[in-house]
């Protein structure tokens, strides 16, 4: 299956409007004339953020923006950092795995002379995401060296095949599910939601880059922010594959979210919204309902919900998936440490399982 994040056409967004203080490359891997893999990797520069989150303010949180912003605020990734999931390369089948993984890890050795020569010593390198069946041929491709790490799951909802309508999905709930669906709806009432086409984006570029800012912000730890134009360049590039919904009250935006549709799998992107609406309303639980009707009825077979808020989104019925990387510190004494430093760069996050239906699809 071809992968929407590694066509031409996403990549043409990342030129674009890539955040402020990420460079992207876009690598080809040649034999003869003849392109074998293609491959993204994202150097991101944290001392031009203004705020790496400000959710936890506490003396943790306090040590480890510091320890970012002095010993890693240079993060070449070998992937894509602003999506869950392997986006990182595509190789034909000319090409071995054990060799794919080795030519990935000798670009990113040329990349680091590339930003040195620049002025820009990388920091940290990390390669992400891999699912625990892809971990054994990295491990025997030289990733050794490097400290493996789990950290959030990405959180992925799997469409029954006998599902058609959301009918069948409010059918498949517990009780107790069930309730807490029709109690959100319930909620929602006095909410317009509409499909946003790209005049109606770019009139409300101000409203919206405020919106996700808010959550951007409010989140646990960040390592770059969307420029405004964004979402407008996003929808202009990829069009009907790029999804835009608001959410209206009396004709003011007060949230949105976006899908990407990706063959037959949907991801979920970045949502934006009013932190007073969202409380009295429900939205973001209305929001993850809507984009499961969405993918049903359209005939998706997964959603990609990533990320964040796990609890949640396990709540509708999606199930955790451990994701996996590997990450190496220039500094040979803060490598040796890698385990201990990642913890306090990464932050923890403690939630419990749910299972939403009747019983186990």
């Amino acid at each position: 299956m071809s992968n929407v994040f590694l066509s031409k056409n996403y990549l043409k967004v990342l030129e674009k409007s890539a955040p402020t203080n990420m460079t992207c490359h876009f690598i080809g891997f040649f034999e003869d004339k003849d392109l074998v893999g293609i491959a993204i990797s994202q150097f991101l520069d944290a001392n031009k953020l203004e705020s790496f989150g400000e959710r936890d303010k506490c003396i943790k949180s306090s040590v480890r923006n510091f320890a970012f912003k002095n010993f890693c605020s240079h993060v070449l990734f070998m992937g894509n950092n602003m999506l869950t999931g392997q986006n990182a390369f595509s190789f034909s089948d000319k090409i071995d795995k054990k060799r794919a993984f080795e030519l990935l890890k000798e670009s990113s050795e040329e990349l680091k002379i590339l930003f040195k020569n620049k002025g820009s010593k990388v920091h940290i390198t990390t390669f992400k995401d891999f699912e625990a069946s892809e971990i054994a041929g990295l491990e025997n491709s030289g990733f050794t060296e490097l400290y493996k790490f789990s950290i959030q799951p990405n959180m992925v909802f799997h469409i029954p095949k006998n599902w058609k309508t959301e009918q069948d999905y409010i059918d498949a709930l517990s009780k107790k599910y069930r309730d807490q669906y029709k109690r959100a709806r319930k909620k929602s009432l006095g909410i317009e939601k509409r499909k946003m086409d790209l005049d109606e984006i770019k009139n409300h570029e101000e409203t919206i880059h405020e919106l996700y800012f808010h959550v951007a912000q409010n989140a646990p730890f960040n390592t770059f922010f969307l420029a405004k134009n964004h979402f407008s360049v996003f929808k202009e590039i990829l069009k009907d594959k790029f999804l835009f919904y608001g959410y209206f009250i009396d004709e003011k935006l007060v949230g949105f979210n976006t899908l990407i549709k990706n063959g037959s799998i949907m991801d979920t992107y970045f949502l934006g919204y009013d932190e007073t609406i969202q409380r009295e309303k429900m939205l973001y639980l209305n929001m993850l309902y809507d984009m499961i009707a969405y993918s049903i009825n359209k005939g998706f077979e997964e959603i990609v919900f990533a990320r964040t808020a796990l609890e949640i989104k396990s709540s509708v019925g999606a199930k955790p998936i451990e994701m996996f990387g590997f990450i190496k510190h220039e500094t040979k004494l803060i490598n040796k440490c890698m385990e201990t430093f990642f913890n306090y760069l990464e932050p923890k996050v403690t939630w419990q399982e749910r299972n939403p239906f009747k019983t186990l699809e």
